[in-house]
C-alpha cells in the first residue's frame, strides 16, 4: 500500500545502517588482528607515519601556534577581570593538553591525511586493484590496512605531543612577551596545575582518535562499491571521502566528550 512506503524505506534505511555498523566492525576487528600478526613489515609503516605524521607536521606547528596565541589572548582578558593574570600559564596549559591538543590534531589530520587514504583506497576498489590483489593471493588487509592502523596510532600522539608544546609556546609568546605577564609566574602555575591525569587523558584521547581516523577512512574506501550513496566512478570516491571526512569529525567530538566523562 502506498501510505506504507514511508514506514518501508525508513526500515529499509535502518537495516541498511545497521548493516554497515556490523561490517565496519568486522573490518575493524579484521584489521586488529592483521596488525599483530607476523610477519611485521617496517618499510610500509614507516612509509606510513612519513605520510600521516611527519607530512602533517607544518599544519599541525601552524594550527597549534594561533591556537595557543589566541588561547593566551582569551585568556589574559577573562583572568583579568578576577585579577587573576597568573594562571594564565595554568589555563593555557590545561586546555591544551586536555581538550584542543587531541582534537584539533585529529580534525586537522583528517582534512590532511584521512580524507588522501580513503580517497586512495577508494580508487583502487574502484580500479579493482584490491580485487587483483586478492586474485594474487596477497591480503589486501594486511598489505593496505595495517601499516595504516599501525602507523595512525604512533602518529597521533607524536602530532599532539607537538600541538602542545607549540600551542604553550603561542600563549607564551602572548601572555610573556605582549602583555608583561612574569615568566616565572606563568611556567610555575603550569607545574602546579597540570597533572599525571591531565596528560594520561591527552594521550587516551590521541590514540583513540588515530584508531578512529584510520578506521573510518579506509574502512569507507574499502567499501566503497557497497555504498548507496557513493558507487563507482569519480563521484563515488568524492561523495564517499566527504562521508569518511564528515563521520570522522563527529566521531572525534563524541569520543571527546565520551572518554572525559570517563576519567574525570
Amino acid at each position: 500500500m502506498r501510505s506504507l512506503k514511508p514506514f518501508e524505506k525508513l526500515g529499509d534505511s535502518c537495516l541498511y545502517q545497521i548493516e554497515q555498523i556490523g561490517r565496519a566492525g568486522v573490518f575493524l576487528a579484521v584489521c586488529l588482528v592483521s596488525m599483530v600478526k607476523p610477519p611485521w613489515p617496517i618499510h610500509p609503516v614507516i612509509r606510513q607515519i612519513y605520510f600521516i605524521g611527519y607530512r602533517s607536521g607544518f599544519v599541525i606547528i601552524f594550527t597549534a601556534l594561533f591556537t595557543g596565541m589566541v588561547l593566551g589572548l582569551q585568556g589574559y582578558y577573562t583572568l583579568t577581570k578576577f585579577g587573576s593574570e597568573g594562571l594564565l600559564g595554568s589555563a593555557v596549559a590545561l586546555s591544551l593538553i586536555r581538550e584542543l591538543g587531541p582534537v584539533l590534531t585529529a580534525l586537522m589530520v583528517i582534512g590532511r591525511a584521512g580524507s588522501a587514504i580513503c580517497a586512495g583506497i577508494g580508487i583502487m576498489r574502484n580500479s579493482e586493484q584490491i580485487d587483483a590483489l586478492e586474485c594474487m593471493a596477497i591480503d589486501p588487509i594486511k598489505f593496505l590496512m595495517a601499516p595504516k592502523y599501525v602507523a595512525g596510532i604512533i602518529s597521533l600522539p607524536l602530532l599532539t605531543f607537538v600541538f602542545d608544546v607549540i600551542g604553550i609556546l603561542g600563549g607564551y609568546i602572548v601572555g610573556v612577551s605582549l602583555f608583561g605577564i612574569n615568566e616565572g609566574t606563568f611556567f610555575q602555575g603550569m607545574y602546579a596545575s597540570v597533572v599525571w591525569l591531565d596528560i594520561e587523558m591527552g594521550l587516551v584521547k590521541s590514540l583513540v582518535f588515530g584508531l578512529l581516523i584510520i578506521w573510518i577512512t579506509t574502512a569507507k574506501g574499502y567499501f566503497l562499491h557497497l555504498e548507496r550513496s557513493g558507487g563507482f566512478g569519480a563521484e563515488g570516491v568524492s561523495r564517499t571521502t566527504t562521508d569518511a571526512v564528515v563521520i570522522s569529525s563527529v566521531s572525534i567530538l563524541v569520543w571527546d566528550y565520551l572518554i572525559t566523562a570517563l576519567m574525570l
